[in-house]
């Protein structure tokens, strides 16, 4: 979403830090926002909870009998007739025998899910080769309370809450990143930045994993030099985002359920810029496409990459023609859709979207409306559905549903009018 947050104040009350095992809870002021639809106030909020499983308890009790011996003593027996017959010592040995009660494993931890995916033509498949569409929504937070120094989640991030979103149907979740959290520069707080802010990613994903769900990795806040990366600039910068890449996807490079998104809304002058960051009229150095490409494929990492086009990612009508060079040909393109852009109807997705999508997979990475209503997307998810377009919805947070969009005005779950659109389409697509 082409969001800009600024903040006014904010005033942060630690409650406890304990490493691993315990929970974090910090909670915030509100702070003033504003977005190119109008301005809001939000309640930010702080949860991150880990529960370290028991460790299993095996038992093993193995009972033993040796063996028996049952020894009788001679008998005689004399007659009138002086007869006399002795009936012979008989010895009887009962074999040994051994017990053993099978051994029994109990663990809490949950069972990992096997997750793979892979671009095959213009489809993803999973780790079987067959289709795969991937259906769900963002999870934003992670691009802006690092930097706006009260917390890294905004709202829960743990089993609890990734339960709500299964209950929706939902097998993939976006999660947007900032560039000077991840890389803990520019003066952002270390307890928000830095290998605390990577560690909970990275326990979020593996949560997430862990449940059946996908991941994108969004790269969504960025900034040059030593300017703070506080909302979305027209192109990656090259001082940091190639760094970052590097990072993101050497960290990332044996998971197969992770998908690389280089750069959430480009909106550069012209194609060139988004390739190959020249010719881009712009006040710092540019990383183009290409670029941030090479960097994620120098670290052998063979994950999925996506690349949304120009117009905050809403126009695909040269993709195909400046479309990065990839030598695995993992590539998808990232689409953005919302009642407000351009390219907004049935015409236009018909003209420039399908196209891409019959030669590359086209991940619509973003999509939603600002009306409190579903009358956009519902049509939306139908023409996507029917191309077997995959596509992420805007956003699980209960911000405004008008402001946000927000799907949900519970993080159990409970939809907002706009949300229960998308959550009835995901239920019965699966």
């Amino acid at each position: 979403m082409h969001r800009r947050r600024l903040v006014a104040g904010v005033a942060v009350a630690v409650i406890g830090l304990v490493a691993l095992v315990n929970s974090l809870t910090l909670s915030s002021t509100s702070g003033a926002t504003s977005h190119q639809s109008g301005a809001w106030h939000y309640h930010h909020r702080y949860d991150l909870t880990t529960t370290a499983a028991a460790p299993a308890s095996t038992s093993d009790p193995t009972t033993t009998e040796g063996p028996v011996t049952t020894t009788t003593d001679p008998v005689t027996t004399t007659t009138d007739s002086a007869t006399t017959s002795t009936v012979p010592a008989t010895t009887t040995t009962v074999p040994a025998t051994t017990t053993t009660v099978p051994t029994t494993t109990t663990t809490t931890t949950p069972a990992s899910v096997a997750l793979g995916v892979s671009v095959s033509g213009n489809r993803l498949v999973d780790q079987s080769g067959k289709t795969l569409v991937l259906r769900g929504v963002d999870r934003s937070g992670t691009e802006y309370a690092c930097v706006q120094g009260w917390g890294i989640f905004d709202g829960p991030s743990d089993a609890t809450s990734i339960a709500a979103m299964k209950a929706w149907g939902i097998n993939a979740v976006r999660v947007p990143l900032n560039e000077d959290c991840w890389l803990g520069i520019n003066g952002v707080n270390p307890a928000y930045s830095g290998s605390n802010y990577r560690s909970a990613v990275a326990g979020y994903v593996q949560l997430l994993n862990a449940a059946g769900i996908y991941v994108i990795l969004d790269l969504h806040w960025t900034a040059p030099g030593t300017t703070l990366a506080t909302g979305q600039v027209a192109m990656p910068d090259a001082d940091h985002a190639p760094t970052f890449w590097t990072q993101v996807a050497t960290a990332y490079k044996s998971n197969p359920a992770v998908i690389l998104d280089m750069f959430n809304e480009p909106y550069p002058a012209n194609w060139r810029c988004w390739l190959d960051g020249t010719s881009c009229g712009l006040s710092y150095a540019v990383a183009g496409m290409q670029t941030l490409l090479n960097a994620i494929r120098a670290t052998g990492a063979a994950n999925v990459v996506m690349a949304g086009g120009l117009a905050w990612a809403n126009d695909l009508s040269q993709w195909l023609q400046h479309e990065p060079a990839d030598p695995l040909h993992q590539l998808a393109a990232s689409w953005h859709s919302y009642n407000f852009n351009a390219c907004s109807s049935s015409t236009c997705w018909d003209s420039t979207i399908e196209p891409v999508a019959a030669q590359v997979p086209v991940v619509t990475g973003e999509f939603g409306e600002n009306d409190c209503a579903d009358s956009y997307v519902d049509p939306l998810m139908t023409w996507m559905d029917q191309q077997g377009i995959s596509y992420l919805a805007w956003a699980w947070d209960t911000d405004s549903c008008a402001g946000g969009p927000a799907l949900i005005s519970n993080y159990d779950g409970t939809p907002t009018n706009f949300g229960a659109g998308v959550q009835n389409r995901l239920l019965a697509s699966q």
